[in-house]
């Protein structure tokens, strides 16, 4: 075998290598890490009643305004899109601009923001709250 054929003959068995290695190491959608669906954002008992809490990582606000009624909301300010930071007497309050927001339905009850916070699905089964 000559040595540009050789190397040819190594060149194309170490691609062929590297790429089975790819493969192997690809993302199929089977990525073990990943929360896996359904998993809960929160706890019945994290929520208080007349109250809420803050997501920030998932973007949310999950809110309790009577016993055993939760509410969700983005948590992206409708004024300019600062996340909220507390909820605070009844009202959900962004810390930009003070726009306070009712945690039983997400209406401004203070300005400057022109809307309500956006609603999110979620589902309450036994103890557990996950999205919708």
């Amino acid at each position: 075998m000559s040595g540009v054929a050789r190397r040819t003959v190594v060149a194309a068995a170490g691609s062929a290598g590297l790429a089975a290695a790819l493969a192997a190491c690809g993302g199929g959608g089977d990525d073990k890490n990943a929360a896996p669906e359904g998993t809960p954002l929160a706890r019945t008992g994290d929520i208080p009643v007349g109250g809420g809490k803050i997501l920030a990582d998932k973007g949310l606000v999950i809110t309790q305004p009577k016993a055993g009624e939760f509410k969700a909301f983005s948590s992206k300010c409708t004024h300019q899109g600062c996340a909220v930071s507390s909820i605070e007497d009844g009202v959900i309050v962004c810390p930009c601009h003070q726009s306070h927001f009712d945690i039983s339905d997400g209406s401004v009850k203070s300005g400057p923001a022109p809307a309500p916070l956006p609603p999110e699905p979620i589902q309450v089964v036994g103890e557990e709250i996950s999205p919708g």
